[in-house]
């Protein structure tokens, strides 16, 4: 078996020869780098312990911080975790899309101990990207892929940006073009009927709330780690990051919002849908940019503006 910190690192269309050689890499116990709707993936068997045991190599992922695993559908889901009714409902309002559920764990599951982190519960999304179903559908069995970069660092949502971070750490990275949602999952989890947001993400909470049929807490941030995402220190550029920043310095990179314009701009019509596609694009421009410092302009705090600023918080928390 090739040493995943040693390799050769080719980038593919995501066609269906290039899905085929994900595909029988992941069989095969390797891993892979795969879009999806929300960030690129770096994928494997959730079965095959020592091809998750690559991912958390490849990224330098602490053995804490438990991985999502990528299913078909719900009857796919149904092999791993055991659904109460609020689940069910919100699996049937987003799935196949950017949610992710943290459900209790079927003892019949077929997946490494590596994945749930020794935790008695599983993070389960069914992606709508068809990169990653196509995969997933392939092997015939749940996908862990956390986002496809070094640990904590900014998330990938071009094939580039894996390429940059894990350059050597990953066999194949297939391309499918920049990711539409630009965020990652929101993440629920779900105990005794009851929801907790776990991490904010592209379905706003709001939305959230009105399937659940109530307001979701947020889960504090000290809270044990029972989600990808989790931690304070997450999403980080390389640059430190000013935030609610309407001006900035001459060393500084300005990522600009609405009719603050910025030396780039996430939606100069200030949509935040168009800001979330874009928020890690710019933030990898920003660390490329020669500057030694980046500055954010103000985001709304509202719907899919909560879930940016909370990215850009943990981005700019102190290491």
């Amino acid at each position: 078996m090739p040493d995943s910190t040693a390799q050769m690192t080719r980038v593919a269309p995501a066609d269906t020869a290039g899905i085929a050689q994900a595909a029988a890499l992941l069989a095969a116990g390797d891993i892979a780098a795969i879009p999806t709707e929300t960030v690129y993936g770096l994928a494997a068997d959730a079965a095959n312990g020592e091809a998750v045991a690559r991912v958390y190599a490849a990224k330098g992922r602490p053995g804490f911080n438990p991985l999502i695993v990528h299913v078909a559908d719900r009857a796919m889901a149904g092999r791993y975790a055991r659904f109460d009714p609020v689940a069910e409902r919100l699996a049937a309002a987003f799935w196949p899309g950017p949610l992710t559920l943290v459900l209790p764990l079927l003892p019949s599951a077929p997946v490494a101990s590596l994945v749930t982190a020794g935790l008695g519960t599983i993070a389960l999304r069914v992606p709508a990207h068809p990169a990653m179903q196509s995969v997933v559908r392939a092997l015939d069995r749940g996908v862990a892929a956390p986002s496809a970069n070094a640990s904590g660092r900014l998330s990938p949502t071009r094939a580039e940006h894996v390429r940059k971070s894990l350059e050597g750490r990953v066999p194949l990275i297939l391309d499918a073009g920049p990711c539409t949602a630009g965020l990652e999952s929101t993440i629920v989890g779900l105990a005794d009927g009851v929801a907790t947001l776990l991490r904010q993400g592209a379905i706003a909470a709001e939305d959230i709330a009105a399937v659940v049929g109530r307001p979701v807490p947020l889960a504090a941030d000290r809270a044990p780690v029972a989600a990808p995402g989790m931690l304070l220190n997450h999403y980080a550029p390389q640059l430190p990051i000013r935030l609610e920043a309407a001006t900035a310095a001459p060393h500084e990179f300005h990522i600009g919002f609405g009719a603050v314009p910025g030396d780039e701009n996430l939606s100069a019509g200030g949509s935040l849908a168009e800001a979330a596609a874009r928020l890690f694009d710019l933030l990898h421009r920003a660390d490329a940019s020669g500057k030694s410092a980046i500055a954010v302009a103000p985001i709304p705090g509202h719907g899919l503006g909560a879930a940016i600023n909370d990215r850009l918080r943990r981005a700019a928390a102190p290491g």
